[in-house]
């Protein structure tokens, strides 16, 4: 983890603080995405999301690999990580407020909790906010490789 954290020995430049912490969040975010759809499976079975739409069904099943993969990409400063969490966020909020609309327009107030589609959808407005940006200080740092010396052949 120190490699993520700090650019360990020999990972290149030191990633700025403001990274570090929005990293952490994304980990943060993803790892209780990963949890609270792997709660739903394990308390509804395969048919946990049946009152969602087709799409929406198959998503949330499909977040259980794409969530930890995120987290992963982005603990490991790897580029593609910031950007395969946004398209995970843009996905998981079109799908969520697609199966949530009819609550929202005849119940706003009971969507202000801090629980579900309110810190989703801030969370979802964090990464795209940074993506781009936590992408480039991932590229900016990220080891290199070192070639290996070459030999004249005779």
């Amino acid at each position: 983890m120190q490699t993520w954290i700090r650019g360990g020995r020999g990972a290149g430049p030191r990633r700025p603080r403001w990274a570090r912490w929005v990293a952490a969040v994304y980990v943060i975010g993803f790892v209780e995405g990963t949890g609270a759809h792997l709660y739903d499976v394990l308390t509804g079975g395969l048919h946990a999301y049946r009152d969602w739409p087709l799409p929406s069904q198959l998503l949330f099943h499909a977040l259980l690999v794409l969530d930890p993969l995120a987290a992963v990409l982005v603990a490991r400063a790897r580029p593609v990580g910031p950007l395969l969490g946004a398209a995970i966020m843009a996905a998981d909020l079109v799908a969520n407020w697609w199966g949530n609309w009819d609550g929202l327009v005849h119940r706003p107030l009971d969507y202000l909790q801090p629980v579900g589609l309110l810190p989703m959808t801030l969370f979802g407005l964090l990464v795209f906010g940074t993506a781009v940006p936590l992408r480039r200080v991932f590229h900016r740092t990220a080891p290199r490789a070192v070639a290996a010396p070459r030999t004249q052949e005779a």
